[in-house]
């Protein structure tokens, strides 16, 4: 039980640093491409782990290259839409579109988690998610008003979707090898393989990166390095912890947080005005959370029955006390 709680709350850790990353992007978009505001983080939090990394590799040398095969495919399927294909769309569409097509990464993941993990929902997890759904209605209506599908939009929000697949499709298939694979090793295996995919991408489209880095705003620097240590490092790292711990049904419904951590952040942040609709909005996202996360595991402890032995032993301690 005590493994579940902490599970829990390295969930709404990470979802409070995810929440964190569009603001992260604004903070950057003037003097970093697409492709470099994925490749710097990525590679910097690459370098951070490679002390940690070394350790579980030399715990595990009947390693070979060809099991890291599945990390190539999570590259390129998982992280790559995720990371790569959300910011290009984002910058193809609108604000509001990319945040509404985002809250679908919940029901996508409890979706593939029931296809290929064959997870159930039960009646609370059902109960949950409408109350998650209507508070992130709630919370985003300002968004749902203001998104735009028309056409000049459509090859952005196919970018942000397919992202949202990808991530979907990652999550699920590290929840299936996670008993295989430490923590550090799945992200850091990941990573490499989406750093040699990105280096040539941005080398090609994005060469002046590199000579403009001396010109970098403290809000550029500020924005690289939350990504780097929170969005890429740290998040990931508490994520891959809970994921072994829990279903990945309970930790796709989680990722609603999102919503609620949000609010707060607009407010700091981006000087917005917080209204009376989105707080209710994001006080129903927090109580479907803790329906999935305290009440389920009270519902799931088993009772314990005591064994013909324990009553002898129970029988013994009272003759001697006596």
């Amino acid at each position: 039980m005590g493994k579940r709680y902490v599970s829990w709350g390295a969930l709404f850790a990470c979802n409070l640093m995810w929440s964190l990353q569009f603001t992260c992007i604004k903070l950057v978009q003037d003097q970093v491409g697409a492709f470099s505001t994925v490749f710097i983080p990525m590679i910097l939090a690459t370098i951070f782990m490679l002390p940690f990394v070394y350790k579980d590799v030399r715990a595990n040398r009947k390693r070979k290259l060809s099991d890291l095969k599945v990390f190539f495919m999570l590259a390129i399927i998982g992280q790559f839409p995720a990371q790569v294909l959300v910011t290009i769309g984002t910058q193809q569409s609108t604000a509001s579109n990319a945040a509404i097509i985002s809250l679908t990464l919940p029901v996508v993941s409890a979706l593939l988690a029931v296809l290929i993990l064959f997870e159930k929902m039960n009646r609370l997890r059902w109960i949950s998610f409408f109350i998650a759904v209507t508070g992130v209605v709630l919370c985003s209506s300002k968004d749902i008003l203001s998104m735009d599908f028309s056409r000049q939009f459509i090859i952005g929000n196919a970018l942000i979707f397919s992202g949202v697949l990808g991530s979907g499709i990652y999550n699920t298939i590290c929840k299936k090898i996670a008993a295989d694979y430490t923590e550090m090793e799945m992200l850091f295996y990941t990573y490499i393989f989406m750093v040699v995919l990105l280096a040539p991408l941005v080398w090609q489209y994005e060469p002046a990166i590199f000579t403009n880095v001396a010109a970098f705003t403290t809000n550029t620097w500020t924005g690289l390095l939350l990504l780097t240590v929170f969005h890429n490092f740290l998040s990931m790292i508490l994520f891959f912890k809970a994921l072994k711990n829990l279903e990945a049904i309970q930790v796709a419904l989680s990722n609603f947080l999102v919503a609620f951590f949000a609010l707060p952040i607009a407010m700091i942040w981006l000087n917005e005005t917080i209204t009376f609709t989105a707080l209710i909005g994001g006080l129903l996202v927090l109580v479907s959370t803790l329906a999935i996360s305290v009440w389920e595991y009270k519902q799931a402890v088993p009772v314990e029955v005591m064994q013909p032995g324990d009553i002898t032993k129970a029988k013994e301690v009272i003759t001697l006390r006596d």
